[in-house]
C-alpha cells in the first residue's frame, strides 16, 4: 500500500507547487487526455511488443501485487523453519529413506499438512522436494548438490525479476514518448502560424510541452517507482528458496538440524528474522 501513498505525495508536491508558483492546472488538465492516449498507448505497444505474453501477464499480476502484502511474514517463516526442521530431525533419527513417501506425496503426508502456508506454494513446495529427492537417491556431495541449487535459484530468480525488468524499460521509454507527443503538438501548431492569433498559438505550444512533462512524470514518478518495487518484492519472494538451499545445504555437509536452520536464519533480514530464542521456542514445540 506503500506505492499508493508515494503516487499521493507525487501528485500533491508536483501540482501543488505549479499551483502554488501561480500555475493554471487547468492548462495541464485540458490537454492531458489526448497526450496521456499518445504516450500511454504508444509504450503500452511497445511494452507488448517487446515482451513474451507470459512477461505481460506476470507484469501485470505483479503490478498488482503491490497492493497485497509480501507472500511470507514473520510467522510464515517460523512454519517453514520449523517445516525444515520436523523433516531433517526425521532423516537425522530414521534416515533418509524415512522421507521419501512424504517428499513423493506432500500433500498427502502428516508432516506437510501441518504446514499449509509452505503446501499451498507449489514453487517453494517443488524446490523443496527436489532438493530433497537429490539428497535421497543422488548420492551428491555438498558442493555438487549446492552448484545444481544455486542454478536453479539462478534460474528462478532472473524468471522473477524479468516483469520488473520490463516495467522498467517501459518507465526509460515514457520521457522518449513524451517527446513525441510534444513534437506532434508543435506539428499541429506550425499548422497554424499565419492564420492564428499569438495567444492561439502560445495556447497550443502550452499544450504540446504538456505531453513532454507528462512522459517525464509518468516514467519517473509512477512507472519507475512500480518496477523498483516490483525487484524488491522479487528478492523478498526469494528469500524461503534460499533458506531451504543453506538449511539442506548446512544437513549435507554434516550439521545438526539446529545448527543448519540458525545458517538459514541469518539469511533474513532483521525486520523479518525471529530471534535465536523465539525460534528454539518454537522448533521445541515441533518435536
Amino acid at each position: 500500500m506503500l506505492i499508493i501513498v508515494g503516487y499521493i505525495l507525487v501528485i500533491g508536491c508536483v501540482f501543488g507547487g505549479f499551483i502554488v508558483a501561480g500555475g493554471n492546472i487547468m492548462a495541464v488538465v485540458e490537454p492531458a487526455a489526448i497526450e496521456m492516449l499518445i504516450i500511454g498507448g504508444g509504450a503500452f505497444g511497445a511494452f507488448v511488443a517487446a515482451n513474451t505474453m507470459k512477461t505481460v501477464k506476470a507484469a501485470v499480476s505483479g503490478t498488482l501485487g503491490l497492493l497485497k502484502a509480501p507472500k511470507f511474514g514473520k510467522d510464515d517463516y517460523i512454519e517453514l523453519f520449523k517445516l525444515i526442521y520436523e523433516l531433517l530431525m526425521k532423516m537425522r533419527k530414521d534416515g533418509l529413506m524415512a522421507v521419501e513417501s512424504h517428499v513423493e506425496n506432500p500433500s498427502e503426508s502428516a508432516i506437510f499438512q501441518k504446514y499449509p502456508k509452505v503446501l499451498a506454494d507449489h514453487h517453494l513446495l517443488d524446490f523443496m522436494t527436489d532438493c530433497l529427492r537429490l539428497m535421497i537417491g543422488g548420492n551428491m556431495a555438498a558442493h555438487e548438490l549446492e552448484a545444481v541449487l544455486e542454478a536453479e535459484l539462478e534460474t528462478h530468480h532472473h524468471e522473477a525479476a524479468a516483469p520488473a525488468h520490463a516495467i522498467q524499460k517501459v518507465a526509460d521509454a515514457l520521457p522518449a514518448f513524451g517527446i513525441v507527443a510534444a513534437v506532434l503538438g508543435i506539428v499541429k501548431v506550425m499548422s497554424l502560424v499565419g492564420s492564428a492569433p499569438p495567444s492561439v498559438i502560445g495556447a497550443k505550444v502550452a499544450a504540446a510541452l504538456v505531453g513532454t512533462f507528462l512522459g517525464i512524470l509518468l516514467g519517473y514518478g509512477f512507472v519507475g517507482p512500480v518496477a523498483a518495487a516490483m525487484e524488491q518484492r522479487a528478492h523478498e519472494d526469494a528469500k524461503p528458496f534460499e533458506i531451504v538451499k543453506i538449511a539442506l545445504l548446512a544437513t549435507v555437509r554434516g550439521y545438526a538440524p539446529p545448527v543448519a536452520l540458525e545458517f538459514a536464519r541469518k539469511q533474513l533480514f532483521s525486520d523479518l528474522r525471529p530471534s535465536f530464542a523465539d525460534l528454539e521456542t518454537e522448533l521445541k514445540g515441533a518435536k
